[in-house]
């Protein structure tokens, strides 16, 4: 891809997934750091900045959420065409979601890292009180709380953030890339 040549690497999506509180978040801005400093063209999309503005009018229950995750998908795809990698950041609880989400991208530009973290200490990090709020009932169909989150089969990386430091996992992610930035002659 001319896009591609013209800025010095290849661009794909790498997607985390995993519980509210896992630090999903955390590392995607980290890797999204550190692969900047390292000159690579990047994009990052979050619930914060996609709930905002594009996906505004959708709410929680299922259809809306998979509406969400399809929007979301296809902009990371418009990304993927421009040039840049793509850090997304979405619980997307389900495997046939994110199924469906590399389907939309593309298998071979998705890289799909579980940040596998327990539930309790997901829980332990919640500075929003989401949790709190999702066990006395405030919210429903809180993914971990009574909607379910299946892990990924899979995953080309796995991060236990409970088990290793941010920085060490960000190193993985980051090793884990390295070869899918290079462009092929």
């Amino acid at each position: 891809m001319d896009r591609n040549k013209l800025k010095g690497h290849n661009s794909f999506v790498i997607w985390f997934t995993g519980l509210s509180g896992s630090g999903k978040s955390t590392l995607a801005n980290m890797v999204e750091k550190e692969l900047y400093q390292k000159g690579i063209h990047t994009f990052s999309l979050d619930g914060d900045n996609v709930r905002s503005g594009l996906n505004n009018n959708l709410g929680f229950a299922r259809e809306d959420r998979e509406e969400n995750l399809r929007r979301i998908a296809e902009v990371a795809k418009l990304f993927v065409d421009s040039g840049n990698v793509v850090i997304a950041s979405f619980i997307s609880p389900l495997s046939s979601d994110r199924n469906f989400i590399k389907n939309i991208i593309g298998s071979k530009d998705f890289v799909e890292v579980f940040v596998n973290t327990p539930l309790e200490v997901c829980e332990s990090r919640d500075v929003k009180g989401l949790y709190k709020k999702a066990r006395i009932g405030e919210i429903k169909n809180f993914t971990g709380i009574d909607a379910p989150y299946e892990a990924p089969f899979s995953p080309e990386v796995e991060v236990k953030t409970d088990l290793e430091d941010a920085e060490v996992s960000v190193s993985r992610i980051v090793e884990y890339v390295k070869n899918k930035l290079e462009i092929k002659k």
